[in-house]
């Protein structure tokens, strides 16, 4: 990365913008196993970008979601190219930690003169030149939306539609507590844009392959929940993600299935990753139970009613060690 151009603090949408205007080329990339939000993002600013006449290459150390392939524009989401992209600045968007963006992205994205970091989570150490962090913000999609709203910058329908994708996905179709009035007041613009509303909801929301019902079914089988009622968890072994030929994105939104069980505060997903790590999702009810800093204790981070880990296995050692530490955080809160 290039020495800092700026102080670790928040840079303006004018401080953003004046970065826009002078430069011409642009990769944009988003965290691995990319979701929503992230490949929303991409899009959104991309094309903004590209409508603006700048030329503009989109990576993913993961590539696109089958589930995200309906969007427009989307077959303009990369693998990374394996030597370094000649392009003047890199932006990471949604990405809480620069070594989430992927070894090959960032070897990709090495040249680039300017970093540029904007995102939404809480524990976003500030990686860029320029940084843009709102941990108030439901999604990194409604920060992109105030940003070329903000500079006037072009509004492609694939912008639209990409903005829209990023910000419901990321707030449970908008009934997550971050969602605001701002949120709503996006919507309605993006609506007036000519936004197809319920065509999109029903791709993103009832368009689900059915391995997926099978995951649900074998997860089921695996629920537990604390002797307090507080915590449900489960967990899914490598070996039924063979079994049933999984792919990364069939467990997006999963755990709300059980974080929506009465009298459940906290909700944990545990997963066997293909290298022998443990990939654990945590979702949270009660802001007393800050599943952010539960996290940061095993290195990861997020937000404070959702959060992630990567730590070693076994699973049901990292099982154990986990709901320790949320079990202390319950019994230190009264809860």
């Amino acid at each position: 990365m290039s020495e800092p151009i700026s102080t670790p603090t928040n840079a303006s949408f004018s401080d953003i913008g004046e970065v826009l205007a002078r430069h011409q080329t642009f990769v944009i990339m988003s965290h691995v196993r990319p979701d929503g939000d992230a490949i929303g993002s991409q899009l959104a600013l991309g094309f903004a970008l590209m409508a603006a006449g700048k030329t503009v290459r989109m990576i993913n150390e993961d590539g696109l979601p089958e589930n995200l392939a309906f969007m427009a524009g989307s077959e303009k989401i990369e693998f990374p190219p394996s030597e370094p992209l000649e392009v003047e600045v890199a932006i990471a968007l949604d990405t809480a930690t620069k070594p989430r963006l992927g070894e090959a992205a960032l070897h990709a994205a090495s040249r680039a003169q300017v970093w540029l970091n904007i995102d939404h989570h809480i524990s976003n150490p500030k990686y860029g030149d320029l940084n843009l962090i709102d941990s108030t913000s439901p999604a990194t999609g409604q920060i992109i939306y105030q940003l070329l709203t903000a500079l006037a910058l072009p509004f492609p329908a694939e912008t639209r539609d990409a903005i829209y994708v990023a910000v419901s996905t990321d707030t449970g179709s908008f009934q997550y507590p971050s969602t605001t009035a701002l949120t709503y007041d996006m919507a309605a613009d993006l609506i007036r844009r000519g936004l197809d509303v319920g065509g999109i909801n029903t791709m993103i929301y009832d368009n689900y392959p059915f391995r997926r019902v099978e995951l649900m079914r074998a997860l089921l089988n695996t629920l537990e929940t604390s002797a307090d009622g507080l915590v449900a968890s489960w967990e899914l072994r490598d070996q039924v993600r063979i079994d049933l030929a999984l792919l990364p994105e069939d467990s997006e939104g999963l755990i709300d299935i059980i974080r929506a069980i009465r009298g459940v505060l906290l909700a944990v997903f545990f997963e066997e990753l293909v290298d022998g790590k443990i990939r654990v999702s945590m979702r949270s009810k009660d802001r007393r139970l800050d599943v952010c800093q539960i996290a940061l204790e095993f290195g990861g981070g997020g937000h404070s009613l959702a959060a992630g880990i990567r730590m070693a296995g076994p699973l049901k050692e990292a099982k154990a060690l986990v709901l320790a530490a949320i079990q202390q955080r319950i019994v230190a809160n009264g809860l």
